[in-house]
């Protein structure tokens, strides 16, 4: 079976978009991230443009590779903001590379046909469970510098950032809490409402199950934090697990139904 692709309009939106991301991480490059800092702006709107597209063109769609472009995006406007506050925060390159993969994979493989007697309260449901990505990996994404910078300590090498290791612990775990309290709300509102959503009861598939299991082990987290003072490596440990989880939940699940079982049918 040939799966879907993005229009020609999309495709042109989304490698305007993959174009620009790559030349804000060469000017990082050559800049090391301390000059250019509306760089990754057209890059960002371009990626904003594609999003929109694919949701409000003629034909909105909707799947696992435009919630994972939609999460960078998010990502990027939350690095946007903080590089106001925090200047010294380096991570474009990264993240540029994150944008552009993300942008193209959602052009390749765009979802299925939204309904358009879809119930209107499904929009918000989507948009907190979205929104809960998009703070989980941000958390992620700060656990990684953290850790980078702790391994170039111990080596006595020159930190990428220098923004210090209890600014970037005290972010890391801000992220946490905020999705935590948005991933509570998304669960009990698919628990409460799911006949309203979705037409049918709540039921125990793959989705519900692993999302439940990353509300665990997040709050897992957020009480050993609390406690027993978790962390550094320990702490990011349990933060990779329950993301890998929620990527499970409803990335994973949307990618095998709408890839491995369409090309297999």
């Amino acid at each position: 079976m040939i799966l879907p692709s993005a229009s020609l309009a999309g495709w042109l939106l989304a490698g305007a978009a993959a174009l620009a991301y790559g030349l804000a991480a060469g000017a990082a490059a050559r800049t090391g991230g301390t000059r250019s800092p509306w760089a990754m702006a057209p890059a960002w709107a371009l990626h904003a443009a594609a999003l929109a597209w694919g949701l409000l063109g003629s034909v909105p769609h909707f799947g696992f590779a435009p919630a994972l472009s939609m999460t960078a995006w998010l990502v990027l406007t939350a690095y946007a903001v903080e590089r106001q506050l925090f200047p010294q925060m380096r991570a474009r390159a990264v993240l540029s590379a994150l944008g552009a993969a993300a942008v193209i994979l959602a052009a390749a493989f765009p979802g299925r046909a939204l309904h358009v007697s879809a119930s209107p309260w499904l929009a918000l449901h989507l948009t907190l469970g979205i929104a809960c990505y998009g703070l989980f990996a941000a958390a992620v994404i700060h656990a990684w510098l953290m850790g980078r910078a702790e391994r170039q300590m111990r080596q006595a090498a020159e930190l990428s950032s220098s923004l210090p290791l209890l600014t970037l612990e005290r972010l890391t775990f801000r992220f946490v809490a905020a999705g935590f309290v948005l991933l509570s709300a998304t669960l009990a509102a698919g628990w409460l409402f799911s006949e309203v959503l979705y037409g049918r009861a709540w039921r125990w598939d793959h989705k519900a199950v692993f999302s439940v299991l990353a509300w665990i082990t997040f709050a897992v987290l957020l009480l050993g934090r609390a406690r027993f003072g978790w962390r550094g490596r320990k702490a990011a440990r349990v933060l990779y697990a329950g993301a890998a989880l929620l990527l499970l939940a409803y990335a994973g699940s949307r990618f095998v139904m709408e890839v491995v079982l369409e090309r297999a049918a």
